[in-house]
């Protein structure tokens, strides 16, 4: 299992390859935006670790070229920032995970190996399930020809269950998404958010497409019932 790792803090660089390496896996490291996205390209690696702060091209530019070429490589971003901002801003260009500075190694190992257990299969430029559809570039959701308008959270939420359609997801794995990181607080959050989500996608047009499955979660069906 290959990883890359674009890291500009050598010794930081070092220590998470070494430490990589003891856990099995077999790490390219590059010092620079410019230098990272060219290896991300290369479709040689299982995951990439990037660092948002790079030289030459930040994460997010790395990340917001990887997605426009239509490179579908799990990326987990590392960051010293801890604000939600920035983490909407990396799922919103297509980050698959995000870990805060300074960050526990057993953790950043168990996420890699959850990434690659994921895989990167191809994703669709527009999610949809039914007549339901949302556009990742244009950041627009509609229900046939109606534009909805979500919060961003709304929006967080409702790609998740369009990216995982006909799964059922927990409150948990929900939260770990589009949530912050550091999120302390009640997962009934999560249930708050599906009702808003239900009244703007589903209630106006007489449909159920948001399933509870009780003691487990949700799970958007690929067909909405009436």
């Amino acid at each position: 299992m290959r990883i890359l790792l674009v890291e500009d803090e050598t010794r930081l660089a070092e220590t998470i390859r070494r430490g990589l390496v003891a856990e099995g896996f077999v790490v390219d490291v590059e010092h620079n935006g410019i230098d990272g996205l060219a290896a991300a390209k290369t479709g040689e690696h299982d995951v990439a670790v990037l660092d948002i702060m790079l030289p030459g091209m930040s994460g997010y530019q790395i990340l917001r070229e990887l997605r426009a070429a239509e490179v579908w490589l799990p990326v987990l971003m590392l960051s010293a920032k801890d604000g939600e901002y920035d983490l909407a801003d990396a799922f919103d260009l297509g980050a698959d995970d995000y870990l805060i500075k300074p960050f526990s190694f057993v953790v950043l190992v168990a996420r890699l190996r959850a990434l690659m257990r994921r895989g990167a299969p191809r994703r669709p430029t527009i999610l949809t399930a039914g007549d339901l559809s949302l556009d990742p570039a244009r950041r627009r959701v509609a229900r046939g020809d109606v534009v909805l308008t979500l919060t961003p959270r709304e929006y967080g939420v409702l790609e998740f269950l369009l990216r995982n359609k006909g799964d059922v997801v927990t409150k948990a794995e929900i939260l770990r998404s589009v949530w912050d990181t550091n999120y302390d607080g009640d997962e009934n959050i999560v249930e708050v958010y599906v009702g808003y989500l239900r009244r703007k996608i589903d209630a106006p047009f007489g449909l159920t497409s948001v399933e509870t499955v009780r003691g487990v979660g949700y799970r958007l069906v690929a067909e909405s019932a009436s």
